[in-house]
């Protein structure tokens, strides 16, 4: 499971979205997590689908490669259903003891389970298709505005940057460091919940000592290249829009207003 997180993994292929500008896809995830979160009918997530599948077509990304992800939020997402089907009020259709199901209940635990699932694939294809330094790039031009706020938004994209190149270097060491532990008799499968909690403290403490070695050479890397914040750099590749971006952004207007529209219908 630990090896199926894909979120903050580069795909490498030639697609167009692979080749749109950073700043687009940005944009495009921003309208898709806000228009799914909007969407409160069939109907909407129907259209949430059938972009989200037209999207994973045009990348070149494998299916499989990308449901994979889903794996890590099994959990989170048995327990968002499961409170949403037992303690939503409405016509009762099942009831075992305490516990009751109701039509409101299964209706939005189904809505529920289908937004996070939509959330983590939404999210992952932007990862997927973009290199950290793409996403760093675009984070900083498209939040240039703040800016005039004072706000250290350099600093905030390049940590954030990391941050997601990290996640598949971790995800890789604790992968590692479990195949060593249970290597020496460590158990983490079977048992309770408490069980194995406390078997994963042998994991969590060379992981957190690798990440705080890992940071600490990144930061003496960087320190050795003079790297003093984003003032007065220059760009190697300077982000410019192209006419598949334009008109990646009128569909992105297209579906944001189909959305609106078939907000509220049966």
């Amino acid at each position: 499971m630990i090896r199926d997180i894909t979120i903050g993994q580069y795909y490498p292929t030639d697609s167009i979205v692979h080749r749109l500008d950073p700043r687009t896809k940005l944009v495009g995830t921003m309208v898709f997590i806000i228009t799914l979160f909007l969407s409160d009918s069939i109907w909407g997530y129907l259209l949430a689908t059938a972009a989200l599948a037209a999207v994973i077509r045009l990348t070149k990304v494998p299916f499989r490669f990308i449901v994979r992800g889903l794996k890590a939020i099994v959990v989170l997402l048995l327990i968002s259903v499961s409170f949403n089907l037992f303690l939503t009020d409405g016509e009762v259709l099942i009831k075992l003891g305490f516990l009751k199901i109701t039509r409101e209940g299964v209706e939005t635990a189904a809505f529920m389970a289908v937004r996070l699932i939509y959330l983590v694939i939404g999210s992952s294809l932007m990862t997927l298709t973009t290199t950290p330094n793409e996403l760093t790039d675009g984070m900083e031009k498209g939040l240039g505005f703040l800016k005039r706020f004072h706000m250290p938004v350099h600093e905030v994209s390049m940590m954030m940057s990391i941050a997601l190149r990290f996640i598949p270097i971790l995800v890789e060491e604790t992968d590692k460091i479990m195949k060593a532990q249970m290597a020496r008799g460590a158990d983490f499968e079977s048992g309770n919940l408490i069980q194995k909690a406390k078997a994963m403290v042998p994991l969590l403490v060379p992981l957190f000592i690798s990440a705080f070695r890992r940071a600490t050479d990144l930061a003496m890397a960087m320190e050795a290249r003079c790297y003093r914040g984003g003032e007065g750099r220059t760009k190697m590749k300077p982000l410019k829009y192209a006419s598949r971006d334009k008109i990646a952004y009128a569909v992105f207007a297209v579906y944001a207003a189909l959305v609106f529209i078939l907000r509220g219908a049966v």
